[in-house]
Order: structure tokens, then C-alpha cells, then sequence
């Protein structure tokens, strides 16, 4: 072939190619969502630590997906929102999606982080007179209906012999609950980390019991499951840089203090007690076994009337198929 005939052949090839991508095109751009929605809360370590760095904007970005970031107060408001699809992706505690998928949602299980046992406790006053578990019978508790202090309060009481009847739940936000219990309108306190970090640091109290023994205390990423079903590449994205993230948590504790100090109000040696907490913030796609503890949550709360109905949680369990290479 002469060098002419060779430049001819090399220009139709590339006019070939320009024309195929200029045909696939419109169907790549009505693929690509456009946007990602992420909910979080001050609990969202890692969400928080993410957005700070912007690490995920800028591998969407050339994608043409565009990251808001939307604060919720806790993990029930959040997953409503996740539901109606006003937000594409969130996190929370164990025990907000039971209690969503319990009322009927459109939301999937996506992945989890490590148990964190301690990072939640029921506290008391340090002068109260509730010297243990036993002394909550016919007390009030505060506690945020639905979150993962709810089923704490749940398990310790059991362990005690003592009927959820038998004390009066306050359902409260966690700024709310902090007030109440400032101000001694409730006895005690479920609450977990941060605020539980912050109420241990500012405030004269005793810990009556964390979830040590008692839960596990996983923290869950959830999507709203149009989403998940439709931008299932997005969602291995997000995972990877929530994997990549989870390195620069655990070798930069002071600096990853002062980014949620910054980012919440709270103070750096807050979030530092809250750190040694947390052993791991690496995060899976959904095992089965963590499936099973998800469903005695759900089968506690369903015998004491506490949930309307029978639930399963697998139901809600969303596997891509990059799952099994990744686990």
C-alpha cells in the first residue's frame, strides 16, 4: 500500500469511528443520570469526609454527573426522603430501614460499614439515682423513634427483664433529646456518636450501657432502588471512592477530625473520641449474615407491636453484579 493510499485508508477509519460515537451518543447521554443526590447526616463520617474533599465530584464530573449534598437530622427523615427519590443515595444505622421497609419503600440496601458496638450508649445523669438497667423501669427515655439508639434501648431493656411497656419512650431528634435531658424532662438518654461523644465531653454523666454485648451497630448506605436498578455504574463509582476514602480516614485521624469539626459545629477532640471508636470505615456490599442480623431487628420489633408488620429484609438487598468480583 502506497503512503497515499495509506493516509485515505487511515482518514476513513477514523470518519468510521466519528460516525459510530456520533450515532451512540444520544443513547449514552440518556443513560447517564445527569445527577446524584446524596443524603447525610452528622453521623455520615465518611459521606462528610467525601464531600470535604471532593474526590467524588471531580471522577462524575467528565461523566456529566453532577453530586448535591442534601443534611438530614437523623436516619428516619432521611430514608423518606430516599423513598420518594428526592435524594439518590444516603446513609444510616441499623434500625431507620426497618422501620422504612416496614411502611412500604422504594429503597434498597447497598452496602455497609464494620459494627461499631460502642459508638452508641444509654446515659443518665451523673448524680441520677438509676445506678443500672434494672432502675429504667417506669422512667423516660429519650430516644429517636426508629434510629439505632431505638433498638438499643430495645435489647438492654430485655436484658433487664423489663417490658418496653414499662418505661415511656420521648421520641426526640437528637438536639431535641440533648435539651430534654439538659434540662431533666427525661431520665435518660439513647443517643449515639457523634452527640453521644459530644454530651460524654461537655456534660457530667454516666453510661448505664453501650451496645456492646447487646448490637452490633452497622452503619448502612442505602439508594433508592429506580436509581440503583438504573445507574448501577454510578453506584460501583461511589463505592470505589468511598473505599479509597476509607484510606485517608484512617491515616489522617487529626486532620479528619477537624474536617467534620468544621463541617457539624462540633469541636476536633469531639470527633477524635469518636474516631477510636469506629474501628474500620471500609466499606462491603451486603453479606448475608449482616442480612440476617438486619432481620432480627426486624422480627424484635415486629413482636412488640412496634412495626406493623412481617417484613424480610433480603427483599431489599440489591447485589450488582460487580458484588461477587469485588468481595
Amino acid at each position: 500500500m502506497t503512503a497515499a493510499k495509506r493516509r485515505r485508508w487511515f482518514a476513513n477509519v477514523i470518519v468510521g469511528v466519528a460516525t459510530v460515537l456520533m450515532a451512540a451518543a444520544p443513547a449514552i447521554r440518556a443513560e447517564t443520570p445527569g445527577r446524584l443526590n446524596i443524603g447525610l447526616q452528622k453521623s455520615s463520617l465518611s459521606l462528610i469526609v467525601l464531600k470535604f474533599r471532593s474526590t467524588l465530584d471531580r471522577r462524575l464530573e467528565p461523566l456529566g454527573v453532577n453530586v448535591t449534598w442534601t443534611e438530614f437530622p437523623a436516619g428516619p427523615q432521611l430514608l423518606e426522603a430516599l423513598s420518594v427519590g428526592s435524594i439518590d443515595f444516603g446513609m444510616t444505622g441499623d434500625t431507620p430501614p426497618i422501620f422504612a421497609q416496614a411502611v412500604g419503600t422504594n429503597l434498597v440496601y447497598v452496602g455497609n460499614e464494620p459494627p461499631k458496638p460502642e459508638a452508641s450508649a444509654i446515659i443518665v445523669k451523673e448524680g441520677s439515682p438509676i445506678q443500672s438497667l434494672a432502675g429504667l423501669r417506669g422512667k423516660k427515655i429519650a430516644l429517636t423513634k426508629g434510629s439505632n439508639a431505638h433498638y438499643l434501648v430495645v435489647r438492654a431493656l430485655a436484658t433487664a427483664d423489663i417490658d418496653y411497656r414499662d418505661i415511656t419512650p420521648v421520641y426526640l431528634t437528637p438536639a431535641e433529646a440533648r435539651a430534654a435531658f439538659e434540662t431533666d424532662r427525661v431520665d435518660a438518654w439513647a443517643i449515639w456518636d457523634p452527640y453521644l461523644a459530644s454530651a460524654e465531653k461537655s456534660l457530667s454523666l454516666r453510661t448505664l450501657k453501650t451496645g456492646k454485648g447487646l448490637v452490633s451497630n452497622h452503619t448502612f448506605y442505602l439508594a433508592n432502588k429506580a436509581y440503583a436498578n438504573a445507574h448501577e455504574d454510578v453506584i460501583a463509582l461511589l463505592f470505589d471512592e468511598l473505599s479509597r476514602n476509607e484510606r485517608f480516614l484512617r491515616e489522617n485521624p487529626k486532620e479528619v477530625a477537624r474536617i467534620l469539626a468544621n463541617y457539624t459545629g462540633l469541636d476536633a477532640p469531639t470527633f477524635e473520641r469518636v474516631l477510636e471508636r469506629q474501628p474500620s470505615f471500609r466499606v462491603s456490599y451486603i453479606e448475608p449474615w449482616v442480612a440476617d442480623e438486619q432481620q432480627a431487628i426486624a422480627d424484635h420489633f415486629q413482636r412488640l407491636n412496634l412495626i406493623p408488620n412481617t417484613i424480610v429484609v433480603k427483599d431489599i438487598v440489591w447485589q450488582p453484579a460487580q458484588a461477587h468480583a469485588r468481595n
